[in-house]
C-alpha cells in the first residue's frame, strides 16, 4: 500500500468518536495530513478543548496509522472546535455564545455555585472560552467565590442601549447583580423586573466570543427559570443535589421542570458526598447519606455526571476567591470537579452534532 494522505485516512476511517460514535474522518476531525518520508502528522480537531477522551482518541489514532506499511513516527497536534448549538425558531439567540448550560439545584445550600464557579474555570483551563451569568439574583455568590468581590463592571453606550462589559478572572467572564449593589444591599424585587435584569446580561452585555456560557441558577423552579429557558435555546441543564433525602426530592422537582419545558438534562451532580477530613486523607465520612445521586440518577433515568467529596481547602477556596480547581487541583475535590467539566463538555458536544 502507497503511503499517502488517502493510505492515512482510510485507515483512520474506522477510528470513531467514543462520545458520538462516528468517524472521526467523517466527522471532518482529522485535517492536514502531511507525510515526510517515514514521518506521518496530522491535526485531531476536537468537539471541545475539554474532552475527557481526549488521550483515547489520540492513542487509537495513532495505532491505527502506525499499522501502515513504511510509517515510522506518527504526530499528532490536538486542537478543538465547539460546536455551536441549534437555536429554536422560537427563541433568541445570544450573539458570539455556542453553548449556555444552567447549573440549578431544587433547594438552596447544596453548593451550586461552587459547582457553577469551579465547572467554568475548569473549562476554562483547556483552553474553552468560558463566560459565566450570575443568575442568583437574590444571593450573588459568584463574584466572591471568583475572586472579584471588590471589582465592578463598566457600562458603555451601545446603539441598543446600555452594554455591560463583564469583569474578569481565572480565564472566565461574569456578570452577577453583585457588582451592581452595595455588598449588604438586599434585592427586594418582583418577578418582572427579576426578568429584566437576567435578559440584561444576557443581551446586553460585550460577551464576546464564548465556548460556553455557564449560567449559575437560584435556588427551586421559579422565575429565573422560566426566563432562561423561554429567552435562549439551552444546550442544557445540570442538576446539582447532596445526597440528603431532602435534597433529593427538591432535586428531582428542577429535573423535572427542566424536562417539562423541553430541556436537555445533561446530568446530576452529587455535591457534598462525603467529607474528607485534612487530618486524615485516607478517612472519609458520610455526613449527609450516601448512593443518594446514583439512586436519583437510576431513577430518572439521567446520567450522574460526578460525586464532589466536602473537603476544607473547597470551602477555602470559595471564600478566597480562588476555585479549588486552581487552589489545589490535585485535591479529590478539583479532580472530581474537572472531571465533571469534562463530562458536561461532552454531552453538550454529542446534543448539538446530533
Amino acid at each position: 500500500m502507497k503511503l499517502d494522505t488517502q493510505s492515512v485516512l482510510d485507515v483512520l476511517r474506522p477510528v470513531q468518536d467514543p462520545e458520538l460514535r462516528k468517524s472521526l474522518v467523517e466527522l471532518n476531525m482529522i485535517r492536514n495530513v502531511a507525510i515526510e518520508g517515514d514521518k506521518v502528522s496530522f491535526t485531531l480537531v476536537l468537539t471541545t478543548p475539554a474532552c475527557p477522551l481526549r488521550g483515547l482518541i489520540v492513542d487509537d489514532c495513532e495505532r491505527a496509522v502506525k499499522k501502515l506499511p513504511g510509517v515510522g513516527s506518527v504526530s499528532v497536534e490536538v486542537t478543538a472546535e465547539t460546536p455551536q448549538q441549534k437555536s429554536l425558531p422560537d427563541k433568541q439567540s445570544v450573539t458570539g455564545i455556542k453553548n449556555i448550560i444552567a447549573i440549578s439545584s431544587g433547594k438552596g445550600g447544596v453548593g451550586k455555585s461552587t459547582v457553577a464557579v469551579n465547572v467554568a474555570v475548569a473549562l476554562a483551563k483547556t483552553g474553552a472560552r468560558v463566560g459565566l451569568l450570575d443568575a442568583d439574583i437574590y444571593g450573588p455568590n459568584a463574584p466572591t467565590m471568583l475572586g472579584l468581590a471588590s471589582s465592578d463592571i463598566k457600562v458603555k453606550a451601545g446603539s441598543g442601549g446600555e452594554i455591560l462589559e463583564p469583569a474578569f478572572n481565572h480565564g472566565v467572564k461574569m456578570v452577577s447583580m453583585g457588582f451592581l449593589i452595595d455588598p449588604d444591599q438586599p434585592v427586594i424585587w418582583r418577578g418582572p423586573m427579576l426578568n429584566g435584569i437576567i435578559r440584561q446580561f444576557l443581551y446586553q452585555v460585550n460577551w464576546g466570543e464564548l465556548d460556553y456560557l455557564i449560567v449559575d441558577m437560584p435556588p427551586g423552579t421559579g422565575d429565573a427559570q422560566l426566563t432562561l429557558i423561554q429567552s435562549v435555546s439551552l444546550a442544557g441543564a445540570v442538576i446539582v443535589t447532596t445526597p440528603q433525602n431532602v435534597s433529593l426530592i427538591d432535586a428531582r422537582r428542577g429535573l423535572k421542570m427542566f424536562q417539562q419545558m423541553g430541556t436537555n438534562v445533561l446530568g446530576i451532580v452529587e455535591n457534598m458526598s462525603y467529607f474528607i477530613p485534612p487530618d486524615m486523607p485516607e478517612k472519609s465520612y458520610d455526613l449527609f447519606g450516601s448512593g443518594g445521586g446514583e439512586k436519583a440518577s437510576r431513577e430518572l433515568n439521567v446520567p450522574l455526571l460526578g460525586c464532589v467529596p466536602l473537603e476544607i481547602s473547597l470551602r477555602e477556596g470559595g471564600d478566597n476567591g480562588i476555585p479549588i480547581v486552581i487552589a489545589n487541583p490535585e485535591s479529590a475535590s478539583a479532580k472530581s470537579l474537572t472531571a465533571i467539566a469534562g463530562q458536561i463538555a461532552a454531552k453538550v458536544s454529542v446534543i448539538a452534532l446530533s
